[in-house]
């Protein structure tokens, strides 16, 4: 569910910008490996974005260090973040992550961004057997401090550098105000309701 969700003692502290929270169903899995790998691979990028990476499996911490040290020693890829282990479920259950009609003992692959004011913005959920697409969490983590920051949306297949949108008006004085301001250099409007605007802020 999107919104506030308490977080965990665990999280307390940790975070003072957007979080991305990754969710594995186990480790020395192949999927799950390619993906941290990933994940390892574009950390810079996602501090750039002034957010920060946090695993989670439900596999204890032994297993964690002992995955981490071996992908390591076959790939030189250093996991630079920290990987909670789950091992009773507490955060599993408490973010949905257990969908007991594929496997009550293992998380599908959720993804969570998690803004500054704990609020959770948007949520992925994918199955056992396909892996995330980092270009496409880092494309949405960018839409969302878009949106933030300059008060717009972004429509389909938008990335950034493309046209945003402004928020539909609430109001029938604010439509036709809207219609007054087509065709101005600030936006360029199909209709009173969608209108797209080249400068996001």
């Amino acid at each position: 569910m999107l919104g506030i969700k308490k977080r965990p003692n665990i999280f307390l502290g940790l975070f003072h910008s957007f979080l991305y929270f990754p969710s594995v169903s186990n480790v020395f899995t192949p999927v799950c490996t390619t993906e941290f790998i990933a994940f390892a691979q574009a950390n810079d990028q996602f501090e750039a974005l002034n957010a920060k990476l946090l695993g989670l499996s439900i596999d204890s911490n032994p297993s964690h260090l002992a995955w981490v040290n071996q992908i390591r020693l076959l790939t030189g890829v250093q996991i630079p973040f920290p990987v909670i282990a789950d091992r009773m479920a507490e955060v599993a259950n408490l973010y949905g992550m257990i969908a007991p009609d594929v496997n009550k003992q293992e998380t599908v692959r959720n993804v969570f961004f998690i803004d500054p004011n704990q609020i959770i913005r948007a949520i992925l959920v994918y199955p056992l057997t396909n892996g995330r697409n980092i270009s496409e969490i880092l494309r949405l983590l960018t839409a969302l401090q878009t949106t933030d920051k300059c008060g717009v949306v972004t429509p389909a297949n938008w990335m950034p550098g493309n046209s945003v949108m402004v928020p539909p008006p609430g109001t029938y004085s604010q439509s036709l105000e809207r219609l007054n301001e087509t065709g101005t250099s600030e936006l360029n409007c199909i209709d009173w309701f969608w209108c797209y605007k080249n400068e996001p802020c």
